[in-house]
C-alpha cells in the first residue's frame, strides 16, 4: 500500500470515535487509530480469536459481519460490538482488506442489566406488598390488572369493566380511589369477590395527569385485608363476650345467699345480652325442669320446659320461636350431667341470634351449671342439718329453733289457732331389748308413716330424739283436732306387732296443747303444756291422749 493510500486509511480510521483497524485477510494489521491500538495488540497476540473468524466469514460471504466479543481484564469484563466490513477496489472487486470497527457496549450492557434488575426488583416488591396492581384508563375502566387477577377474578373478567361494578356501595366513597384525581393511601374499600363473599381491601393510588391538569386515569395497588379484619372482629367479639361474661359471673359470685344466685344471674344475663327476658331452670330427680329464676317480660313464654326437654343433652344453644318471642336456649351441665337450663328471648321482629350470642349463652350456661350444683349442695347440707337421718322428719333443732318460731309468729299476725301434738312410744325399750334395735327402728318408721298419713301437706313433723315425736297443725278447729287424734290412736294399734311381749304392748301416748293467739301465750308455755299433757297420759296408764287445759287455766 502506497504512502498516499496509508495516509487516506489513517485519516479514515481517525474519524471513527472508537477502536478501528484496517487488516488484511491474514489478520495482519495495516493501520489502526489511536483507540484501536489496544485491539491491535490483542489481535496480534492471538487474544481476540473471534475477530479472525469474523474476517473469514466476511471474506467468504462478502458481507458485513457483526457480533459481540467479550474480553476479560483486571477491571472486569469488557464487551465490544465488532463489525468487519470487506473493502472493495476501484473496480468494485474485493481488495482483500477488511475494516474492523468496534464499539464498547460494556456500560450499555451494565446499565441494561441494572435496569432489568431494577424493574424485576420493583415488580417483585409490588407483588409482595399487594395482592394485585391495577391501572384505570381515561375512559374510567380497568386497563390492567396483575396477571394473577384479583379477588378470585381473572384479568379478562376485570379489564374493560368499571370499578364501580366490583365495589360495594361505591357512591359512599368520595372519591373512589380507582377514579381519584389525587394521590390516596391505605383507603379501606369493601369489594365483591368471585365467590360472592364480601372482601375488604386497602387501596393506594396515584392519578395519571396530562396537560393542562387533565385526568388520564390512575394506577395503584390493593391489599386484601379481609382475614385481618375478620380476626380483628373475632378478637373484639371475644373481648366483648369476656367482658359480658365477667359481669354476669361477678353478679353471681357477689351474691352470698345461694338461693339468690340464680335471680341475680337471670337479671344480669338479660341485661348484658340485651334480651327481653331470661329464665333459669333446675332439673329435678324425676327429669322435670322447675323454674328457679326469671327476669324481664315473661308473658307468653309457656313451652320453654318442653324446649329444654327436647334439647336434652345436645351440645350448643338452640334457637326457637315461642309465641311472640325469638328464643335461645341451652342445657346447663355439671360433670357432664344435665342439671338445668337457661333461656333468653327477644321479639320476633328483631334479628336472629348470631354466633356471638350462641357462644356467650353457652359460656353463661357453664357458670349456671356450677351455680345449680352449688345450690343443690347447699340444699343437701341444709336438709341434712334440719332433718333426722332415719325418718327424714325435721330434727329437734330445726323444729324448735326455725320452724316452730316462724309458724308461731305468723299465727300471731293472722289470728288463726293451731295444735301441738307430743307423741311418745310406750314400752319401746322392751322392743329393743327383746327384738333388737333393727326391730325398734322398724317401729320408729311405722310411727313416722302413720304421722305422715294422718297429717296434712302443710303440717310440721319432728323426731325430737329416741321415741319422741311432735306434730304441729296450723289452723285446725277443736273438733277436727279431736277427730284427728282419735284416728291416730285407732291407727296406732298397728304398733302392737312390734311389742316386746304381750304384757308390754307397744303403743303411743299423745299430749295436745291448743294454741289461741288471743291468749298472748308464748311458745315456751305452749310447748310446756303439750309436754305436760303427754306425761299426764303416761301417768294414767299410757296408750291414750290428753288435751291440755287452755293457757291460763289449771
Amino acid at each position: 500500500m502506497s504512502s498516499g493510500e496509508n495516509e487516506s486509511v489513517n485519516k479514515l480510521l481517525e474519524g471513527y470515535p472508537d477502536a478501528a483497524l484496517m487488516v488484511r485477510g491474514d489478520c495482519s494489521v495495516i493501520a489502526a487509530n489511536e483507540k484501536g491500538m489496544g485491539l491491535k495488540a490483542l489481535l496480534e497476540h492471538g487474544e481476540a480469536d473471534a475477530i479472525p473468524d469474523m474476517i473469514a466469514k466476511a471474506a467468504a460471504e462478502m458481507t458485513v459481519v457483526v457480533g459481540p466479543i467479550l474480553f476479560k481484564s483486571i477491571k472486569g469484563e469488557i464487551l465490544l460490538e465488532v463489525s468487519v466490513i470487506p473493502q472493495l477496489s476501484s473496480t468494485a472487486e474485493a481488495s482483500g482488506d477488511f475494516l474492523v470497527l468496534s464499539h464498547d457496549v460494556t456500560m450499555e450492557r451494565n446499565l441494561r442489566s441494572a435496569l432489568v434488575e431494577s424493574r424485576q426488583r420493583y415488580k417483585d416488591l409490588v407483588e409482595v406488598s399487594s395482592d394485585f396492581a391495577w391501572e384505570i384508563s381515561p375512559e374510567g375502566t380497568f386497563s390492567f390488572v396483575s396477571p394473577e387477577g384479583a379477588l378470585g377474578f381473572t384479568p379478562d373478567e376485570i379489564v374493560g369493566h368499571h370499578p364501580e361494578e366490583f365495589v360495594i356501595d361505591a357512591e359512599h366513597y368520595q372519591p373512589l380511589p380507582f377514579l381519584s384525581d389525587r394521590p390516596m393511601d391505605s383507603v379501606e374499600i369493601w369489594m365483591k369477590s368471585a365467590t360472592g363473599k364480601d372482601a375488604c381491601v386497602v387501596a393506594s393510588c396515584l392519578p395519571l395527569m396530562g396537560e393542562p391538569g387533565e385526568w388520564h386515569g390512575a394506577r395503584g395497588i390493593c391489599r386484601n385485608v379481609t382475614e385481618d379484619r375478620e380476626r380483628e372482629a373475632a378478637l373484639r367479639s371475644a373481648q366483648e363476650r369476656e367482658y359480658l361474661l365477667g359481669y354476669i359471673v361477678n353478679s353471681i359470685r357477689d351474691e352470698l345467699d345461694p338461693l339468690n344466685m340464680l335471680t341475680k344471674a337471670a337479671t344480669a344475663t338479660s341485661q348484658a345480652l340485651g334480651a327481653s327476658g331470661c329464665r333459669i331452670y333446675r332439673k329435678t330427680e324425676d327429669d322435670t325442669y322447675n323454674m328457679a329464676a326469671e327476669y324481664g317480660d315473661v308473658e307468653n313464654t309457656d313451652g320453654i320446659e318442653d324446649l329444654l326437654t327436647k334439647i336434652g343433652d345436645q351440645i350448643g344453644a338452640h334457637p326457637a320461636e315461642i309465641g311472640p318471642w325469638r328464643m335461645l336456649a341451652t342445657s346447663t351441665h355439671y360433670r357432664q350431667a344435665i342439671n338445668g337450663g337457661i333461656c333468653i328471648w327477644k321479639p320476633l321482629d328483631d334479628e336472629g341470634w348470631d354466633d356471638n350470642f350462641h357462644i356467650l349463652i353457652g359460656d353463661v350456661a357453664n357458670q349456671i351449671g356450677i351455680a345449680n350444683e352449688q345450690i343443690a349442695n347447699h340444699e343437701r347440707i341444709v336438709n341434712l342439718s334440719r332433718t333426722d337421718g332415719m325418718t327424714g322428719l325435721l330434727n329437734r333443732r330445726a323444729f324448735f329453733e326455725d320452724e316452730l318460731p316462724r309458724r308461731f309468729k305468723r299465727l300471731e299476725h293472722n289470728g288463726q289457732g293451731a295444735a301441738l301434738f307430743y307423741l311418745d312410744l310406750d314400752n319401746f325399750k322392751m322392743v329393743n331389748d327383746i327384738h333388737g334395735h333393727q326391730r325398734g327402728d322398724e317401729a320408729i318408721l311405722c310411727l313416722r308413716d302413720m304421722m305422715i298419713e294422718y297429717s296434712r301437706p302443710g303440717d310440721a313433723m319432728v323426731r325430737m330424739g329416741g321415741d319422741e315425736f311432735a306434730l304441729w297443725m296450723d289452723g285446725i278447729p277443736q273438733d277436727v283436732m279431736l277427730k284427728r287424734v282419735e284416728t291416730i290412736m285407732e291407727a296406732s294399734q298397728c304398733l302392737r306387732e312390734f311389742s316386746g311381749d304381750p304384757d308390754h304392748p307397744l303403743g303411743v301416748s299423745i299430749g295436745i296443747a291448743v294454741y289461741d293467739p288471743s291468749s298472748g301465750e308464748d311458745l315456751e308455755s305452749l310447748v310446756a303444756r303439750a309436754d305436760a299433757a303427754m306425761y299426764e297420759v303416761k301417768r294414767a296408764g299410757k296408750s291414750g291422749f290428753h288435751v291440755a287445759a287452755a293457757a291460763g287455766e289449771t
